[in-house]
């Protein structure tokens, strides 16, 4: 049964410029201009007249956009829920322009080792995460560590909870990570990372959504009988404004906003592709976390339910579930 036809969550790609380099991201290799102040004005009216509630401003670096308080001051004014996600090597610099203007923001932290998390991101930025940690709080900001989990380093969880997120009151959330075209993301879960992972998103100041689980035991996204809801439940826009379908990571399709995101979405061209969501060749073992944590949410099915307890656990520990009323 669907329960939400419209959708909810915009991915809002600022540039897809980034400081960083990380092993298994390749949207940093891509030439990128930045999102204009005037085009997004007018998209975060059209997002929020559609519905969306939640828009992600993301990249690349999305602190590499100039302008990104303005752009969340508009998002805030319009009602609807911001989040952001940094590697931390600018957020130093930028933490007091940003303040009070984030409701979810995400520190990258993959390893509680400097080392290791700075062979990851391919720059050292451990530091800084640990200085943007340091100043957010200063400032009355309750950051999240955003720990993407791989095969080799789910190990970590422990220390990183013990040392890093419990001594500054920080949620942990737990991203396993996901295979998407030829980006090298290591060996696939077993079941024994696959257990950890559930048993550590049930502890204290843990966020996991445990449908990811759950699909990643089911082989991911079936196209004969699809769980993703992508292109209906999330808009994603580009830098070079404009509308990308069914997804970010798919894209087999963009179109050109032209001042009337609005129309454009509604239109029965774009309506034609959002209807093959999780139905395409590609779309087959899926399992994208930034597409199906949203699918999981409109639609009544087994991922509903497994999904529910964590969504409720952390909207309420950072208060958001008021926003979504």
């Amino acid at each position: 049964m669907r329960l939400v036809s419209h959708p909810v969550l915009c991915n809002y790609y600022l540039t897809y410029r980034c400081n960083a380099t990380c092993s298994f991201c390749d949207i940093w290799e891509r030439p990128s201009p930045y999102v204009t102040l005037d085009n997004a004005r007018q998209n975060l009216r059209d997002l929020k007249k559609l519905g969306v509630r939640v828009v992600d401003f993301t990249g690349g670096e999305p602190l590499l956009h100039r302008q990104l308080p303005e752009l969340l001051q508009e998002a805030k004014r319009l009602g609807l829920i911001t989040t952001v996600t940094t590697n931390g090597l600018l957020y130093p610099k930028q933490a007091e322009r940003l303040r009070g203007l984030v409701d979810m923001l995400h520190f990258s932290l993959d390893s509680p080792i400097a080392e290791e998390h700075d062979a990851s991101r391919g720059v050292k930025c451990f530091d800084k995460v640990m200085e943007s940690i340091a100043i957010a709080r200063s400032l009355g900001e309750r950051p999240d560590i955003l720990f993407t989990v791989f095969e080799h380093n789910v190990d970590k969880i422990k220390r990183m909870h013990e040392t890093i997120c419990l001594p500054n009151d920080l949620v942990l959330i737990l991203n396993p990570v996901f295979e998407y075209n030829a980006v090298e993301t290591g060996d696939r879960f077993s079941e024994d990372a696959l257990a950890k992972m559930s048993w550590w998103g049930k502890q204290k100041k843990v966020y996991l959504n445990d449908a990811f689980i759950q699909l990643r035991r089911d082989g991911g996204n079936h196209i004969e009988d699809p769980i993703c809801r992508a292109a209906s439940t999330t808009i994603v826009l580009s830098p070079e404004n404009k509308l990308i379908l069914p997804c970010y990571h798919l894209g087999i399709k963009d179109f050109a906003v032209e001042d009337n995101l609005y129309a454009l979405y509604r239109s029965a061209e774009v309506q034609k592709l959002v209807a093959l969501e999780g139905r395409l060749p590609a779309c087959e073992g899926c399992a994208i976390n930034c597409y199906m944590q949203p699918s999981f949410a409109v639609e009544v099915n087994k991922y509903f339910w497994s999904a529910l307890p964590s969504t409720l656990k952390y909207n309420w520990v950072k208060g958001t579930w008021k926003q979504l009323f």
